[in-house]
């Protein structure tokens, strides 16, 4: 068995299939497994997806276990020589899991590979990215003080972290989560997903991990369609418009939760009170910029007072998670 495709499902069958779909049209035929997780979705897929594709391994998690230990409990019973977290929103064309093992098996010293991912109308999207010191760039999505720190990294000269267009062979510090290969001996060394994690930046952690062994690659000669949101928008009842970088609403609260997690575990107590004092000190600051740009712009001001709600309801869930953060406890970091 040369790979072992983990997919999880979350109420979305029509996607599930069209990602197998894609796998089966364009991967040599033999050389792979497909395993499905299930995060309990209660929606027939299983029944829709093992009547069309017997040979599929089905595993039925029982609650939302989000990406990091759904993905864990696919790994642990995979057989391949390669794992590859596959979201369910993607379509594999051109042979790309194919050419994937074959480059990563003959990149020098390589760990771990992404592909460049490309949206439906095939422009391109960020693949992986490059780590800034203390994870800094964290605070570009901050409403003003985010604003900041961009113009004062523009003025620095300082070098973009997302890889967006993968023009060559490229090595990055971490893949993103959609397409991610990596050889199954690693996973001795390096473990498997960090479970503390519900969703979001658990990738980027388990990346900063694999990297102690090896290098990460991203090829610029697979492409991979990823559609974006197709589970996490069921879950969160979120649009496309609402993104991780809206840290007012409910899908940015995890974000938030999530990305403060994987500070604190990468780069250590000091980084994550340097962000988090940040993320805090960005509520006055919202609410003074917001009347100052108010008064200047009026109904073309940048945002409004809902955001600025919104954003105090998801630093008083913060305040409320930050000593376990600060500990770092273990804990299943998923919030409502």
């Amino acid at each position: 068995m040369e790979v072992s495709i983990i997919i999880i499902n979350y109420k979305s069958c029509a996607l599930v299939m069209d990602c197998i779909s894609s796998i089966v049209a364009a991967t040599a035929a033999g050389s792979y497994e497909i395993i499905v997780v299930d995060n309990d979705s209660q929606d027939g897929a299983k029944e829709k997806i093992l009547t069309q594709w017997p040979d599929v391994r089905w595993i039925e998690m029982g609650y939302n276990a989000g990406f990091a230990r759904a993905n864990n409990a696919g790994m642990r019973i995979a057989k391949g020589n390669y794992m590859l977290i596959l979201n369910s929103d993607t379509i594999i064309q051109d042979k790309a899991i194919d050419k994937t093992i074959a480059l990563l098996h003959a990149y020098p010293g390589a760990v771990g590979a992404g592909v460049q991912l490309l949206n439906t109308d095939g422009s391109t999207q960020i693949s992986g990215a490059h780590f800034k010191r203390g994870g800094l760039n964290t605070l570009l999505p901050l409403p003003y003080l985010g604003r900041m720190v961009r113009w004062l990294g523009y003025r620095l000269n300082t070098k973009i972290p997302s890889v967006q267009q993968v023009q060559q062979d490229v090595e990055v510090d971490w893949i993103v989560g959609a397409y991610i290969m990596v050889q199954k001996n690693v996973l001795d060394k390096a473990g498997l997903f960090d479970e503390d994690f519900f969703m979001y930046a658990e990738e980027i952690e388990w990346c900063a991990r694999l990297r102690k062994y090896g290098k990460l690659v991203l090829f610029a000669e697979p492409k991979v369609i990823h559609i974006g949101g197709g589970t996490s928008s069921d879950y969160y009842n979120t649009d496309e418009s609402e993104n991780g970088k809206n840290l007012w609403n409910i899908k940015g609260r995890q974000v938030m939760i999530s990305n403060m997690l994987r500070i604190r575990k990468q780069f250590g107590v000091f980084w994550f009170c340097v962000i988090s004092g940040a993320y805090f000190a960005e509520l006055p600051f919202f609410a003074v910029c917001l009347l100052a740009d108010k008064i200047l712009n009026g109904k073309k001001a940048l945002f409004r007072w809902h955001n600025v709600s919104g954003y105090t309801g998801n630093i008083w869930v913060l305040l409320q998670y930050w000593p376990k953060l600060l500990i770092n406890k273990k804990y299943f970091y998923k919030v409502a």
